[in-house]
């Protein structure tokens, strides 16, 4: 018998959601057939079997959440004796785990551990095999490394000095209000067991946050239920991820937006005559959204600050010298950024076709892992559903991101004269440790100027 354990799936991943099985208990598998899909929290993978035979156990089912090294299906492939998943085998498997999942954005910089929280750590992979061999709870273990990483030496802190995780009993009565312990363990039979540890967790957690952050005081929601039905979901993979990204990006970045309005009316004549001529060949589908990425990478070569990165740990601001843009695509699993490569260096007809390419990838939920990554600059269209502008959350750790609202005809004034134009609202959300109003003013303005004029944009082609 041979236990498959689900392997690390890539630097950070600490569980997945599965989505499917290829195969059920009793069945035949061929190694290095598909086994199982399983969804992250930044990608979905296919994992192929290690090893041939006869599935004997299926340890979880669809829907169900499984932690990395926890085994998942037991294979009969005729040995006659119980053996783990050696580490050849999850090598084979993930010989290149930086390939095999999505990591766009790194995880930010963690607070200590909070015993009986259960939070995603950023860890290298031979660190979590250290952790498992010293039978170590990574999530338990006080990171030291640069930007919030557990390191090897923290998992070996942590196992000579034997810590573990306190008793629920004992975490609630070291974190609970002054003057309510009494009462909790006069009412803890009462209490179910999920709930009061629930509760402590929470505790635990509301008592770290409140000292880390002056005024923050967090409380438990209520239970809404009294009020009316209620109906629960999980928060689990893309859809977790997202809400994690957007606390990071709103605590961690100052936002500033600046907002101005493109006349687009010349650019759509020429982008709709352009899409008819194409019509069943290259740019046959050719977006607006194609002409402002090639707007926005003329403007930041211009502009190298909303192109950067900031590290606050290091105080250092990262000037990159590639133009990757992103763009939000809406699927049915959550936001997906896909991400168009060295847009400097492509027509718009081929990032007309790039983006057509990865957003219907996305909404297959087919997108590869490397095209959700290396972004730069982010570009967020509301447009197609309406709304007349956005202030848009900056993709962390980009600096900057611009919103597009819906292209609407509007009366302007023109050499003294109303007409009628096409008007593109924009909003440019960007980073206030690393440029002013100013630079922000500078880098719309433009970037209005290249939309209004379709032959500026052609000569950056």
């Amino acid at each position: 018998m041979f236990e498959f354990i689900l392997p690390d799936l890539g630097e950070g991943i600490v569980e997945g959601e599965i989505l499917k099985w290829y195969v059920e208990e009793g069945g035949d598998i061929v190694e290095d057939e598909p086994l199982m899909d399983v969804e992250t929290d930044k990608a979905a993978v296919t994992i192929p079997s290690p090893r041939g035979g006869k599935i004997s156990a299926l340890k979880g089912k669809v829907g169900d959440i499984v932690n990395v090294g926890d085994v998942v299906v037991v294979i009969d492939d005729g040995s006659g004796e119980v053996t783990a998943t050696e580490e050849k085998a999850a090598a084979k498997t993930f010989a290149e785990p930086d390939k095999a999942i999505a990591a766009p954005l790194p995880e930010t910089h963690v607070p200590a551990a909070i015993p009986g929280v259960r939070r995603p750590v950023p860890a290298a992979p031979a660190t979590r095999r250290l952790a498992r061999k010293l039978k170590v709870d990574i999530n338990l273990v006080t990171p030291t490394g640069p930007g919030g990483r557990i390191t090897p030496d923290d998992v070996h802190r942590f196992a000579d000095h034997g810590m573990t995780a306190p008793t629920a009993a004992t975490s609630t009565a070291a974190s609970a209000p002054a003057g309510t312990s009494d009462r909790t363990s006069d009412h803890q039979e009462h209490i179910p067991a999920k709930q009061v540890k629930d509760d402590t967790a929470f505790a635990e957690f509301a008592a770290h946050a409140s000292a880390t952050i002056p005024f923050l005081e967090l409380e438990p929601l209520p239970d809404f239920s009294f009020d009316g039905p209620v109906e629960i979901e999980q928060l689990r993979s893309i859809r977790r991820k997202v809400a994690r990204k957007m606390v990071t990006s709103m605590t961690l970045i100052p936002h500033v937006a600046h907002m101005d309005e493109a006349d687009v009316t010349d650019l759509e004549a020429f982008r709709v005559k352009e899409r008819e001529r194409r019509t069943g060949g290259s740019g046959g589908r050719l977006t607006l959204m194609a002409f402002v990425v090639k707007a926005v990478t003329a403007g930041l070569r211009a502009a190298p600050a909303f192109n950067a990165s900031l590290d606050p740990f290091k105080e250092e601001v990262i000037y990159k010298k590639f133009y990757n843009i992103g763009f939000a695509a809406d699927t049915g699993r959550g936001l997906i950024v896909p991400v168009v490569k060295n847009t400097n260096s492509k027509s718009i007809v081929q990032i007309s076709d790039d983006i057509f390419e990865k957003a219907t990838l996305a909404r297959e939920g087919k997108l590869p892992p490397e095209d959700m990554r290396g972004g730069t600059f982010t570009i967020t269209n509301v447009g197609p559903l309406g709304g007349t502008a956005m202030l848009p959350t900056i993709n962390y750790p980009e600096v900057a991101i611009l919103g597009m609202g819906k292209v609407q005809e509007k009366p302007v004034v023109r050499d003294g004269e109303i007409v009628i134009r096409k008007i593109l609202p924009l909003t440019l959300a960007f980073d206030h440790r690393i440029a002013d109003g100013a630079d922000a003013a500078r880098f719309v303005g433009e970037l209005v100027r290249q939309l209004s004029d379709p032959n500026l944009l052609l000569l950056e082609t």
